[in-house]
Order: structure tokens, then C-alpha cells, then sequence
């Protein structure tokens, strides 16, 4: 590891699901890490694995020459980065900030738009592969911007991911990630119909969905949660609140470029009444629920 002292100063602001372990992450690449979130437990971590935990944004951010942010949705971006306290108003010229939330394309493009202005560089880096994803460092990170600043921030998102690629201008990254979303929930919701038509039938789950992994209907959300179908186990690693928020982002989207998403649609719908049932705190594998409902049984 090269010294210290020569890695860029990292600001983190937002400490959840996924923002602790990347920033424990960092920190054992041997970066330094000063983070700000509104829970003081997930202050009280980041400080207990050798970060310093700041008062407010602004003091987290004042010396930082990277500010990463990851928090729930567009509203939540725009609160931290604009107004007095914000980033834009803190940070020193020259910095990068990289968001890793997800959020709505024009979102990751009017906030590049206002931080130039301040001679402050964005990137939009968007991730997926879930709490699992984040804590092994393996996660898939998309990312829009410019490609001086991506080849800049590499070496920290590599300390963060496995799979980095640069998709494009400003909004890019999240627009993959829409995608992603979109692709994610309605094979979620396929494997979920599949669960329940089996255990109906009196297979054996777990040897169908051992078999089934192995074939062409194999997939990285099967391998990761076959064990929430089989144990009925949705402890959150990705919530149910934050997929309806992001099949809102993918159908709007679509709309405004003229793409039609027909299954997407159904399955933005099977979600939004999944949330409406009280299951918006569950992980997004609850989608079973829905279906289980459907078919007849009291969940």
C-alpha cells in the first residue's frame, strides 16, 4: 500500500445498508474516511473501524478531495448537496463528488450542471448487488461523467466493486441502473411464481430450485435468494420501499424516451401493492408474498 498520505481525502455522507460496509471497505484499503449520516450508531461504527465520524456535512466535507454520497432517493441527493449546509456550498473547488445512490437520471444531470459552476466534478455511480454485494466488495457499478474524472475515481470504486464501466454522460449510470432494476424485479417476481406453483405441486423445493439454477433459467437473483424463498427469510438486504421507488424511476423514464416496458409495468405495479400490503420493510424476494396472496394463502 502506498502511503497514506498520498491517497485522496475521503468524504462519505450517508451510512445505511450499504454505505457502512463500503466505507469500512475503503477504510481497509487503507483510504481515510471522514462520514457523516443521521443515525449516531452508524457514526459510532464507522469511528470503531478507524474513520472519523463528523457533526454535519459540511465539516465532513471541508477538507475532502472525493465525497461520496449514497442515500435513499433523489429528494434525499438533492438536500445534502444543495442549500447553506450542502455540499456544493462546503466543498473546495476542484473535488469530486461521486453519488452512488439511485436516483433519477435528471437528477445525476442537474446536479453536475449546478456543481461545475462551483468547479465541483460529479460522477453518477449507481450500484448493484445488494448488501451482499456490498459488504464482499464485488458490487457492479455504473457509472456517467466525464472520463478523466472516472479514471480518477477507479481506484477507489475498485477497492468498492468488481465490475466498474463507464456507460456514458452525466445520468448514464443511473439510467443503466434503472435497467438493472427493471431486470431484477420481474425475475424476482418469475422466480417467486415459480416457487409457489412448485410447492403447490408437492415438489421438493430446494432440489427443483437447485436443478433449475443449473440451467438456462439460472440466475445471480435465483443463487442469491433461493434461501429467502426456501426460509420464508425477508430481513431486508434490499427493501421493497426502495425497488417501488425505482420501478417509479425506470417506467417514468421509459416514458420520456419512447420505450415501452409491458412485463415492467405489471411487475412496477406488483410491487407498489406489496408496499400497500405493509411489506415495503421487507426484502424485495417478499415479492413471494404477492404471489402466495394471490394464490389463495393467508400471509
Amino acid at each position: 500500500m502506498s502511503n497514506p498520505a498520498a491517497l485522496p481525502k475521503i468524504a462519505w455522507i450517508g451510512l445505511g445498508i450499504m454505505g457502512s460496509p463500503m466505507a469500512e471497505n475503503l477504510l481497509k484499503a487503507g483510504y481515510s474516511v471522514t462520514g457523516f449520516t443521521l443515525e449516531q450508531d452508524k457514526l459510532d461504527r464507522l469511528a470503531a473501524a478507524g474513520g472519523n465520524a463528523a457533526n454535519s456535512i459540511a465539516e465532513a466535507v471541508k477538507d475532502a478531495d472525493v465525497i461520496i454520497t449514497m442515500v435513499p432517493a433523489s429528494p434525499q441527493v438533492e438536500a445534502i448537496n444543495y442549500g447553506p449546509e450542502g455540499i456544493l456550498e462546503n466543498a473546495r473547488s476542484g473535488a469530486l463528488i461521486v453519488d452512488m445512490s439511485s436516483i433519477t437520471p435528471q437528477t445525476s444531470v442537474d446536479l453536475a450542471k449546478n456543481a461545475a459552476e462551483k468547479g465541483i466534478r460529479v460522477l453518477d455511480a449507481p450500484v448493484s448487488g445488494g448488501e451482499a454485494g456490498a459488504i464482499e466488495a464485488v458490487l457492479s457499478i455504473m457509472v456517467g461523467g466525464e472520463k478523466a474524472d472516472f479514471d480518477a475515481a477507479l481506484p477507489i470504486l475498485e477497492a468498492l466493486g468488481k465490475t466498474i464501466v463507464l456507460c456514458g454522460p452525466h445520468g448514464s449510470g443511473q439510467t443503466v441502473k434503472a435497467a438493472n432494476q427493471l431486470i431484477v424485479a420481474v425475475n424476482i417476481q418469475a422466480c417467486a411464481e415459480a416457487v409457489v406453483f412448485l410447492e403447490k405441486s408437492g415438489v421438493d423445493l430446494q432440489a427443483a430450485l437447485d436443478v433449475l439454477n443449473g440451467g438456462l433459467a439460472g440466475s445471480t437473483v435465483l443463487t442469491r435468494k433461493k434461501d429467502n424463498f426456501l426460509n420464508r427469510d425477508f430481513k431486508p438486504g434490499f427493501r421493497i420501499d426502495l425497488h417501488h421507488k425505482d420501478m417509479g424511476i425506470v417506467t417514468d423514464a421509459a416514458r420520456n424516451v419512447g420505450a415501452a416496458l409491458p412485463v415492467g409495468a405489471v411487475v412496477a405495479q406488483l410491487v407498489a401493492s406489496l408496499r400497500a400490503q405493509g411489506d415495503g420493510g421487507l426484502d424485495h424476494s417478499a415479492l413471494l408474498r404477492a404471489v402466495e396472496r394471490l394464490s389463495g394463502a393467508q400471509v
